[in-house]
């Protein structure tokens, strides 16, 4: 059994890098030679909310792949200038079929990342053979979605989406030290109920997941993916979002998350006409991949066994 010091490690995977759209892209690569699993993180995550999940996937049989996006993490902000989700899916194909070679990918995401993956599977519909979605945010599909009760996010969790959108210049100021930064950070992990009460509480988890947001570019560059919803200059281009009937899609929905739209299953079942689920995943927020890695892990495996089964051959 995994110690709880090994799950908060910086250190317990090695980490890669390559630099396929002009900088440097960094990123863990384990149980190469599997099926390609493409892990995406979202805001405010890194690479390492996924620390809990990547040891069991490649021992499942997966060649798994987490990322840090541009400007996260160890990952260099993009040289252009954008960190919209247009860039983050190009920067993942050009990284994963371009630079590791592969033909066909199983990708995984919530959050920003749960975006990143949807315009993956639209762009370049032939590469993505499936997803593993959860709490993300949707394209709005009027009729589908006339009849469905929660398909708003909560009104009084949306002031950080409209300050970090709007002026985010102004609130990366006001997080002038590393300490301001990682202490705002904290708070989506603790006192604004993303996540299920109690799923951070270890010692040293928040600080684990907050330390890659002390550094002040960093922070300013996250924030990009807001800043592209209210601006058209912060986009490099349009985000491909829409009805998917092509892409097989295992819906996962962590029902304690206080920031996602209540009806996220109901309204992913009507985005994705081939889904799996919705699976409800009992006390669990907005951090599927920390707080129900056992269920992400298994729900991945069992939805991809046929795949691994092939792999084996």
């Amino acid at each position: 059994m995994e110690t709880h010091n090994a799950l908060i490690d910086p250190d317990r995977f090695a980490i890669h890098t390559a630099s396929p759209r002009g900088f440097r892209q960094a990123f863990v690569h384990e149980g190469i030679g599997g099926v390609p699993l493409v892990c995406v993180h979202g805001w405010p995550e890194t690479m390492r909310i996924f620390w809990k999940v990547i040891a069991p996937l490649a021992e499942a049989g997966f060649d798994v792949i987490v990322p840090d996006l541009r400007g996260f993490g160890a990952s260099d902000l993009g040289a252009d200038g954008f960190h919209d989700v247009a860039s983050h899916a190009r920067d993942l194909y050009a990284l994963v079929h371009g630079d590791l070679g592969h033909d066909s990918v199983v990708l995984v995401g919530g959050d920003l990342g749960g975006p990143i993956i949807q315009d993956l599977a639209l762009r370049y519909p032939h590469w993505v053979d499936r997803m593993v979605l959860f709490n993300s945010p949707l394209p709005y599909l009027k009729q589908e979605m006339a009849a469905i009760s929660g398909t708003r996010a909560p009104r009084e969790a949306a002031d950080y989406f409209i300050r970090q959108g709007t002026d985010p210049d102004g609130l990366a100021a006001e997080l002038a030290t590393p300490e301001q930064r990682r202490r705002y950070i904290a708070t989506f992990y603790t006192s604004r109920f993303w996540a299920h009460p109690g799923a951070f509480a270890g010692a040293g988890e928040v600080e684990f997941h907050t330390e890659p947001f002390a550094d002040a570019a960093s922070l300013r560059a996250s924030f990009g993916g807001y800043e592209s919803v209210f601006e058209d200059s912060a986009r490099s281009e349009p985000a491909l979002l829409g009805r998917n009937d092509h892409t097989p899609t295992l819906i996962l929905h962590g029902t304690s998350d206080h920031v996602i739209y209540p009806a996220f299953d109901r309204m992913a079942a009507a985005v994705f006409t081939d889904h799996v689920g919705p699976f409800l995943l009992r006390d669990c927020g907005h951090f599927v991949q920390w707080e129900a890695a056992h269920a992400l892990v298994t729900g991945t495996t069992a939805f991809c066994g046929d795949l691994l089964a092939q792999r084996r051959v």
